[in-house]
């Protein structure tokens, strides 16, 4: 049986250890925050659409246009799903690329922290 001589302190497990937690704990915060944003943001849009669909409606019964009242609702709805559609496209698109980087920085930490742990091993 071959032996190095080198104790294992378990040093390098503990590394990956905390900084696989860091990254986990980061990913599910901006994954939260993200749902968080995009129920905001849908939620706003949502009650701008409500008021002025009924801002619209006062003012279609005043004025009695019925046609005008069809064409601003239909065009504040397509905003508003245009506005919502997007956001949460921009909100997906960030929260992926906040994972990616999480997920690159930890494989750069792990490859760092095995390559130190290597090189301590050789010049010991």
């Amino acid at each position: 049986m071959y032996t190095t001589g080198f104790r294992d302190t378990g040093k390098a497990q503990v590394y990956v250890v905390v900084v696989v937690a860091v990254a986990v704990v980061v990913a599910v915060v901006v994954v939260i925050v993200v749902i968080l944003v995009t129920v905001v943001v849908v939620a706003v849009a949502v009650v701008v659409a409500v008021v002025v669909i009924i801002v619209v409606i006062l003012v279609t019964v005043v004025v009695a246009v019925v046609v005008v009242v069809i064409v601003v609702v239909l065009v504040t709805v397509v905003v508003v799903v245009v506005v919502v559609v997007v956001v949460v496209v921009v909100v997906v698109v960030v929260a992926v690329v906040v994972v990616v980087v999480v997920v690159v920085v930890v494989v750069v930490v792990l490859l760092v922290v095995t390559v130190v742990e290597l090189n301590i091993k050789m010049e010991v």
